[in-house]
């Protein structure tokens, strides 16, 4: 799979660094090149790069004022001199962060979890709703190693960032992967949001105390958004009373 990627940086020299780095990597294509994100706006009305690789400290716009305004950016990979910014770039679910001086195995590392990310994701983009609701299990990859999970197993899901965690009566499993991806291909009769970062599967719920569920010894938060649908799905007209 190629991804196509552009580069912003406002440093010749960095710039020139990462442009030699992807024309090394035979699965990355170079869209263009900009000084700042006013450039790089511009350029995206023209190309459509499923990767950026992204400055921070740069003139008139900074990387994480472009991330702040920009609705759904491509994969972005961020590149700067400044660690301290590291936890900002994740709170806009940026993919990786590479430290300069950048080695070609760490931005080797990167683009190569961009590409497996990609893969995922137009692996598991439903054709159709539901359709992998049609067998009772599904595999996923799990650092090097292909996961089988049967649906029934599931106790519950959680999002952090790009990757999901699905709880199972056998233990855990981390993947790289959008939770929206699994919301589609689960049956809505079987599992529910009850959260944006939290799906459950109903069977499971042994109780529901205050805005949290209660699977088992985990404690799952309802939030507000999803509270009055959880409570119509799960308890309506199960409900015994006097």
């Amino acid at each position: 799979m190629m991804l196509s990627c552009i580069i912003v940086d406002d440093e010749p020299l960095a710039r020139e660094g990462i442009t030699s780095y992807v024309k090394e990597t035979d699965f990355l294509q170079l869209k263009g090149t900009c000084e700042n994100p006013v450039e790089l706006i511009k350029l995206l009305n023209k190309e459509t790069p499923d990767l950026i690789f992204l400055d921070i400290h740069m003139p008139r716009m900074s990387g994480i004022d472009f991330l702040k305004i920009t609705a759904r950016p491509p994969m972005v990979i961020i590149t700067t001199a400044f660690p301290d910014y590291a936890m900002d770039g994740f709170r806009f679910n940026v993919l990786d962060y590479l430290l300069k001086p950048i080695t070609f195995e760490s931005f080797f590392k990167a683009a190569n979890k961009a590409r497996e990310y990609q893969q995922l994701v137009s692996n598991n983009a439903p054709s159709s709703p539901r359709k992998i609701a049609d067998v009772d299990y599904f595999f996923i990859k799990c650092a090097n190693k292909y996961e089988k999970i049967y649906f029934d197993d599931i106790l519950y899901i959680e999002a952090l960032q790009n990757y999901v965690t699905i709880f199972t009566r056998k233990g855990k499993y981390i993947a790289l992967l959008l939770l929206k991806i699994l919301e589609e291909n689960l049956d809505g009769k079987a599992f529910i949001r009850v959260h944006k970062s939290y799906i459950v599967s109903i069977d499971k719920i042994d109780a529901i105390e205050g805005n949290e569920l209660i699977i088992q010894s985990f404690r799952i938060p309802i939030s507000r958004n999803y509270r009055d649908h959880v409570m119509d799905q799960v308890v309506k007209n199960k409900l015994w009373i006097k």
